[in-house]
C-alpha cells in the first residue's frame, strides 16, 4: 500500500463532503483501513484516557477516598472531575481524526472541516445562535409531557458549570469531527455513496452511546442522520457542531437545576413522545441551517482550484 504525497493530496473538483476523501492514492482498502483504525482508537484509547484523567483527579482531589470509590463516583458524574475526564478523553478524538487524515490520507485538516476548505466562522456563529433558540424551544415544548422539577441547584454546581462550559464544547466538536467528519468521509468515499456513509456513521454513533431503550436509540440515530444530512447539504461540519454543542451544554446545564448531572448521565431510556419532540427540534434546526447555508453561499462541493 503506497502512501499518497502528503503535500499534494487534494480532492478532485465537484465532490460532496461525504465523498470528498476520494482522489489519487485513496483506494477503498485504505479508506476502510483508516476507518477501522479510528474506531479501534475510540474503543481502546478513549476509556484508557478517561481512567488516566480520573487517576490524576484522584491524586489531586481524592480526599482520602480509595481510587475505586473515587473512580466510581467520578464515572457516575457525582464529581465534576468525572465530567471533565470523560469529555477530555472524548476530545482526544480530534487528535485521532487529524492523525489518520493527515498521515494515512495525506490531507490537510481544513478538508476535514468543510469543502470550502476550512472553517466558515460566520456561518458557525449564526448556526450556534439558531440552535440555542430552536433546540430550547423544542425542549420547552416537550414540557407538555411533564414539567421537570425545577428546584435548588445541586451542591457544587459552580464547579460543574465551569467544567461543563469548558469541556462540553470540546467533546461535542470532537464527536462531530470524528463521526460526521473523518468516518463519514472514509465510508462515504470508500463506497462512493454519500447515503451509505451517513447511515453507517449514524448507526455507529448511536451504538457507541451504550445501554439505551429503543426510543433513546432512535433519538440518537435520528440525530446522526440529520447531522450527516446537514454535512451533505452544507458542505461542512459547522451546523452539526452547533447543534451538538448547544444540545449538550443545555442538557447538562438544565440538569444542574432538575435533579443533577449524575441523574442525566444515568438516563438509559426516554419515551417515544420525548424522542419525537427532540427529533422535531433537530429537524427544524437542520432546515433553517440549510436555508442559511444558501444565504451565506457556502460551498457544498469541492472546488476546481484551491487557494492557499
Amino acid at each position: 500500500m503506497r502512501f499518497p504525497d502528503h503535500h499534494r493530496s487534494e480532492p478532485p473538483a465537484g465532490l460532496t463532503y461525504p465523498t470528498s476523501l476520494r482522489g489519487a492514492g485513496q483506494e477503498p482498502f485504505r479508506l476502510l483501513f483508516g476507518a477501522a483504525i479510528a474506531v479501534s482508537a475510540f474503543v481502546l484509547v478513549v476509556p484508557l484516557l478517561a481512567q488516566a484523567f480520573m487517576a490524576l483527579g484522584w491524586a489531586l482531589l481524592g480526599d482520602g477516598l480509595s481510587f475505586e470509590e473515587y473512580s466510581s463516583a467520578a464515572s457516575a458524574y457525582e464529581l465534576p472531575e468525572g465530567l471533565a475526564a470523560t469529555h477530555l478523553a472524548l476530545a482526544s478524538l480530534l487528535l485521532v481524526a487529524w492523525l489518520v487524515f493527515r498521515f494515512l490520507h495525506g490531507r490537510e485538516i481544513r478538508w476535514l472541516v468543510s469543502v470550502q476548505p476550512g472553517l466558515r466562522g460566520r456561518y458557525l456563529v449564526v448556526c450556534l445562535g439558531v440552535a440555542v433558540v430552536v433546540l430550547n424551544a423544542a425542549l420547552w415544548a416537550s414540557f407538555v409531557l411533564g414539567m421537570p422539577d425545577f428546584g435548588p441547584a445541586q451542591p457544587g454546581w459552580p464547579a460543574f458549570l465551569v467544567v461543563l462550559l469548558v469541556t462540553s464544547p470540546l467533546q461535542a466538536v470532537a464527536e462531530e469531527v470524528f463521526f460526521r467528519g473523518y468516518l463519514l468521509q472514509a465510508i462515504g468515499s470508500a463506497t462512493g455513496k454519500a447515503w451509505v456513509g451517513i447511515v453507517a456513521t449514524a448507526l455507529v454513533f448511536a451504538l457507541f452511546h451504550g445501554t439505551q431503550n429503543p426510543a433513546l436509540f432512535v433519538h440518537r440515530f435520528a440525530f446522526g442522520l440529520l447531522a450527516g444530512w446537514l454535512v451533505l447539504r452544507t458542505g461542512g461540519l459547522e451546523a452539526g457542531i452547533a447543534a451538538h454543542v448547544v444540545n449538550n451544554v443545555f442538557a447538562f446545564g438544565y440538569a444542574l437545576f432538575t435533579g443533577g448531572v449524575a441523574a442525566t448521565k444515568a438516563i438509559s431510556e426516554i419515551t417515544w413522545a420525548k424522542a419525537g419532540f427532540d427529533v422535531a427540534g433537530f429537524a427544524v434546526f437542520a432546515l433553517v441551517a440549510v436555508w442559511l447555508a444558501g444565504r451565506f453561499n457556502v460551498a457544498t462541493t469541492t472546488p476546481a482550484t484551491v487557494m492557499r
